[in-house]
């Protein structure tokens, strides 16, 4: 057969996809490569920041990214800018990223190369995560989640059926929090897509030191997680193979895991190199180029090789003019660089009836269920989950009762003990237009979410440039109340507060729990409130004033605004002979308790919010008075209430009469089971009396 025959006769093949997606991959794979090389040939500026490519990666990360449309959700990893490529990016916009560049259409210049935030008309939503291997699965399948919840109520916005596609190295596949995503997915039969990417590569550990299954074999255990291997190198393939499972996922509203191999053809990063531990594997690894793959595929079925030369040569131009556009591009101006800590919140000014005539006197925990209660009624995108929140329960301290037979399982409904999952999921949630409320049963179960909090939730709207604010209002049980001991009675809000990008709230009373919920729920940002387990009921001696007339339903108080809840008197004030206590939760109670004989002397400020904290009243107080004391019920060594004691010292020292006076629990690492050795360790409304003295006599 003469060669024109032969050419013939492979121009009449089938092929298995269409040219033009064929010839759109081969060029966006050509640019992918050439925008990896070009990175490595001008090491000195584009490494300035490390960044990883997609080199080896092209083929499986082009497939999906080609497919994706604009009413999908994804969830990338720090390789994926083939995906990136394959929606519609130029090598410019990611180019302005790998520069830290103002233009940088997804963070601005604050995070790293492929770590995109995009929220674009035409385009697939792609929130903002971490850098945290693995951590994406968790707010990702939070967005499945979300999208099902809003399905099931008819809340969903077009006929479209939404997927959301989260992108994995098989690595990461081992993290705990992996295992929580999987398990939810295939608990609620959540419409998502894992991809995982497997190199056989971490950073230095092969997978044989890793794991002992790789993500296929480990889906396998996730009864109802349909399963898919593809060749990731093999463009074709892994085409059909996600076109497959888009199509399953679309239409039977279940997770479906792909599991595609491919070789690592570039760094693991820019600051971790190849040559450096690779050796003969990078050759084995080089026989399974993604790139020779397919333009083999298309020189068998009759491609012509001057297409695909000048196609090549496209690409290499394209990527050639934008490299020199993002080196020329502006920097972040410099004043810019605190902006986007939190989106702005609608609510400015305390409103509606505190104490209503006619009202009646609620506990603590009866106004939270009650303010939620109205929450749920307004606001049908809202909903509420945790650990035993559920119908048969009502949570452990009844501050769920009724809600779930009011407003069905799906809104209302108990999730598996999983802390990083019932926090996590509130990114993916908040999302797709979601409003969760959640609960952590305890405050000492709080160190699991811990990762999602920091990594995930508060970095989203900063590291986004404003685009992707997360409301979640989580609900967190707090402190002691006699005999809990030392897994139930645990304070936390010093290390909450070492957390940027999110609010801290702690209400001391029935009034302020309704209205200051009610704010965090309509923050646009994460909001921890902390509600003290000894005041829901007023059942501790001394707590009686935290049950209150109830608000009625608009009512709402700002975060940030302190509440004076005793004045002492003009007149000592005047003479020198008063002092503020600066307190919140359960120190309102011990304070009005130590300072019942000499109350004209006494002014108590209840901070309520403690993050926005309301400077400006203690700052007023304390020019006022002369004397401060700061009192929480935490250890009090390197606590909050610390802190703000050397803060008021330092910006109000020309004001002060004596030092800052504190007071918390003994410096010990949990609160004994025993009450007489728990009411050792604590605060009390006695030792407080006497360190009060100590300061008026100072």
């Amino acid at each position: 057969m003469s060669v024109e025959e032969t050419t013939r006769s492979k121009k009449k093949s089938k092929l298995d996809i269409d040219r033009d997606i064929l010839l759109n991959a081969y060029g966006l794979m050509c640019t992918a490569r050439r925008m990896a090389d070009t990175y490595e040939e001008n090491r000195d500026v584009c490494s300035k920041y490390v960044h990883s490519t997609s080199k080896g990666h092209e083929a499986i990360q082009l497939a999906a990214g080609l497919q994706l449309q604009p009413y999908d959700y994804a969830a990338l990893y720090y390789r994926d800018e083939s995906v990136l490529l394959g929606l519609g990016l130029a090598p410019y916009e990611l180019m302005l990223q790998l520069m830290a560049k103002r233009d940088d259409p997804f963070s601005g210049g604050r995070t790293y190369y492929s770590h995109p935030s995009l929220k674009r008309e035409g385009f697939p939503v792609i929130p903002h995560q971490s850098s945290a291997t693995g951590m994406q699965a968790i707010p990702a399948t939070g967005m499945a989640q979300g999208i099902a919840y809003l399905e099931s109520q008819g809340l969903m916005k077009g006929e479209e059926r939404s997927v959301v596609m989260c992108s994995l190295g098989d690595g990461s596949v081992t993290e705990g929090e992996v295992a929580e995503a999987f398990q939810m997915a295939v608990l609620r039969k959540l419409p998502i897509i894992y991809l995982i990417q497997d190199n056989d590569w971490g950073i230095s550990a092969t997978g044989k030191e890793m794991r002992a299954m790789d993500a296929y074999e480990y889906a396998a255990g996730f009864k109802g997680m349909e399963r898919m291997a593809v060749d990731g190198a093999d463009f074709v393939d892994s085409y059909l193979g996600v076109k497959k499972a888009i199509e399953y996922v679309r239409k039977k509203r279940s997770p479906i895991l792909i599991h595609a191999k491919c070789p690592l053809l570039g760094h693991h990063t820019s600051g971790v190199r190849k040559e450096w531990y690779r050796g003969d594997d990078l050759s084995h690894h080089q026989k399974f180029d993604p790139l020779d793959k397919l333009k083999y595929y298309l020189l068998a079925h009759g491609e012509d090789e001057s297409t695909l030369q000048e196609i090549q040569q496209h690409a290499i131009a394209k990527v050639a003019d934008d490299y020199q556009r993002a080196l020329a591009a502006e920097d972040p101006a410099e004043e810019t660089f605190d902006t986007h800590e939190f989106a702005p919140t609608p609510i400015q000014e305390e409103q509606g009836q505190r104490a209503p005539l006619g009202g009646e006197k609620v506990v603590m925990v009866d106004a939270a269920l009650h303010a939620v209660d109205e929450i749920l009624k307004r606001n049908p995108e809202a909903l509420f989950y945790g650990q035993d929140v559920g119908g048969r329960l009502g949570g452990v301290f009844r501050e769920a009762a009724t809600l779930a037979q009011k407003y069905g399982d799906q809104r209302v409904f108990n999730t598996p003990i999983q802390e990083a999952y019932i926090v996590g999921s509130t990114a993916g949630m908040s999302a797709v237009g979601t409003k969760p409320i959640v609960e952590i049963q305890f405050a000492d179960y709080i160190w699991p979410a811990m990762n999602q909090l920091v990594e995930e939730l508060s970095k989203s709207c900063y590291l986004s440039n404003g685009k992707f604010p997360i409301q979640s209002l989580i609900r967190v049980p707090i402190g002691a109340y006699g005999g809990g001991g030392p897994y139930h009675s645990g304070s936390v809000e010093s290390t909450l507060l070492t957390i940027r990008g999110i609010k801290v709230v702690y209400p001391s009373n029935a009034a302020d729990m309704k209205g200051l919920l009610k704010a965090s729920f309509y923050d646009p940002n994460p909001v921890v409130l902390l509600e003290h387990k000894g005041l829901y009921w007023s059942k501790v001696p001394g707590t009686t004033e935290a049950k209150t007339i109830e608000p009625d339903e608009d009512y709402i108080i700002p975060l940030g605004k302190a509440n004076t809840v005793q004045q002492a008197a003009a007149e000592k004030i005047e003479s020198g002979e008063a002092c503020v206590v600066v307190t919140y939760g359960m120190g309102v109670y011990w304070a009005k308790e130590a300072t019942k004989d000499i109350s004209d002397r006494v002014t108590i400020i209840d901070l309520r919010t403690l993050n926005p904290i309301d400077w400006e009243a203690i700052a007023d107080a304390t020019q006022r008075h002369g004397r401060v004391f700061v009192l929480t019920e935490e250890p009090l060594l390197n606590s909050f209430a610390e802190s703000l004691a050397g803060r008021i010292s330092k910006t109000c020292f020309q004001y002060l009469d004596a030092p800052v006076w504190t007071l918390g629990a003994a410096n010990l690492p949990a609160i004994p089971l025993q009450v007489k050795l728990e009411r050792m360790m604590l605060p009390n409304a006695q030792k407080v009396e006497t360190e009060l003295w100590n300061l008026l006599r100072y």
